[in-house]
């Protein structure tokens, strides 16, 4: 099990890869735009990304994951992303592009 600081590292190479937006936060580091959150990596070291109510079931489905929490809250719309598919970063920079472009796609905050 990998420890907080490389697990950070991790969630970071993703962010990274996507040039449309940066990452946030130096306690709790985030990603948002448009005034939404759509990325998270909670204190329990897992990354959730947000996406609509339809893609969040599919997502949870193929995933084999569940409802992403943190701080004991449930966060609407994210999906707990399950460290066994971290190390596919192209594919996980595919999934927080599609999170940025659905909460490019609600009314701004």
């Amino acid at each position: 099990m990998l420890m907080w600081k490389e697990k950070l590292i991790k969630y970071d190479a993703i962010v990274a890869q996507c040039k449309r937006f940066e990452r946030k936060g130096k306690t709790v580091p985030y990603t948002s735009a448009n005034g939404h959150m759509f990325s998270l990596f909670n204190k329990d070291c897992e990354i959730g990304f947000r996406f609509s109510k339809e893609v969040q079931e599919k997502y949870i489905k193929e995933f084999d994951s569940s409802i992403y929490k943190s701080h004991n809250a449930i966060m609407k719309g994210y999906v707990l992303i399950p460290e066994r598919m971290w190390n596919d970063v192209e594919q996980l920079v595919v999934y927080l592009n599609e999170s940025y472009d659905y909460v490019m796609s609600l009314p701004s905050k």
